[in-house]
């Protein structure tokens, strides 16, 4: 009866109902795969982003290779938002949650700083124009004349200046700066501060490559000068750097009480550096680009494939110095960009 039903009909009675208990296919798998791989995209583009931004919260460097990865800080704000957009994707809530966390941790440590609120007493008696320059073995020697001809600077510190570079600089440059403390060494140990200003009590903080020092006297006021140009923090001298900073720091807390300190160069530190803070807290001292808003201006590396992404030449002053101006002009022949500040001195009443 069956069969002559479903010849004469050309259907099975008991189809439908087969049908309804035979197995439903599986989901397909690609989007659970998709989704899962989206997710471990996300939290390997965080993890650096969440590390560095720890660190600089902590106030601590680490080691190899966090002192590195923080001259990156304000640029890993990149990986920490692709990867909250991964974790949205692929739907995963808890992983969305702390990517937000770790976004904005890392937004907020790559803030620039803002000036601190300290008040200059008295009103500005001098003027000085400071330039800081790193000329890379010498090699922006004739770049540099340039530059201080057309700035015209009072004071001059010059990093990596070998006894080359140390004489051709005093030759062309004797009728402005007549006045000189250096370090006379080869290759990036030899440094020179040329000064408008006569100069007297010379001294050298201890380090690798010459940071020289030495006190003039503007407007009938002391001001203490040192060149900084500590050891950079490549991998397996990091304890070296910390310690140079340190000398650097020590230097600082031991002037004398109420003096005025000009210190700038090439710190191989930027604002994200622990060490670096820890000089300009010593102080405390103000760094001009902070003061004249430019505090994320990159001087390094100045020359090939990569563009300039951290600012390691700076110029701090005690706060009787107010910072008018910041530049960072370019030296070519260096991997530095030059930094050109322009400082009012106060009488301190």
């Amino acid at each position: 009866m069956d069969r002559a039903l479903t010849a004469a009909t050309g259907t099975d009675p008991g189809g439908a109902a087969s049908d309804a208990l035979r197995p439903s296919p599986a989901p397909p798998l690609r989007p659970r795969r998709r989704d899962r791989a989206l997710a471990w995209a996300a939290g390997l583009l965080l993890v650096v982003p969440a590390v560095v931004a720890g660190c600089r919260g902590l106030d601590t460097d680490g080691d190899t290779p966090l002192p590195q990865l923080l001259s990156f800080l304000p640029w890993l704000t990149v990986p920490a938002g692709l990867g909250l957009l991964l974790a949205a994707a692929a739907r995963r809530r808890v992983l969305a949650f702390l990517a937000v966390l770790v976004l904005t941790a890392t937004v907020w440590a790559s803030l620039p700083y803002t000036p601190l609120l300290v008040v200059s007493h008295g009103i500005p008696v001098a003027r000085i124009r400071v330039v800081a320059a790193n000329v890379e073995f010498g090699q922006a020697t004739g770049s540099l004349v340039d530059l201080a001809r057309r700035e015209r600077p009072q004071l001059l510190y010059v990093s990596e200046c070998d006894p080359a570079c140390g004489r051709a600089l005093s030759a062309a440059l004797s009728r402005q700066l007549p006045h000189r403390a250096a370090v006379d060494a080869e290759g990036s140990a030899g440094s020179v501060l040329l000064s408008a200003y006569p100069l007297r009590d010379r001294s050298v903080v201890p380090g690798v490559m010459g940071m020289p020092g030495a006190t003039a006297t503007v407007a009938g006021r002391p001001v203490r000068l040192q060149l900084a140009h500590p050891m950079p923090p490549v991998p397996g001298q990091t304890g070296l750097w910390k310690t140079e900073l340190g000398r650097l720091r020590d230097a600082v807390s031991a002037r004398k009480p109420g003096e005025t300190l000009i210190l700038a160069g090439d710190f191989n530190a930027s604002q994200d550096h622990a060490a670096f803070r820890s000089v300009a807290a010593a102080g405390p001292l103000l760094d001009a680009a902070r003061a004249t808003g430019a505090s994320r201006t990159p001087t390094w590396p100045a020359e090939g494939p990569l563009p300039p992404y951290v600012q390691i030449d700076h110029v701090l002053t005690t706060p009787d110095v107010t910072a008018v101006a910041t530049r960072f002009p370019r030296l070519p022949g260096s991997d530095h960009r030059a930094v050109v500040a322009d400082l009012d001195l106060h009488d301190g009443r």
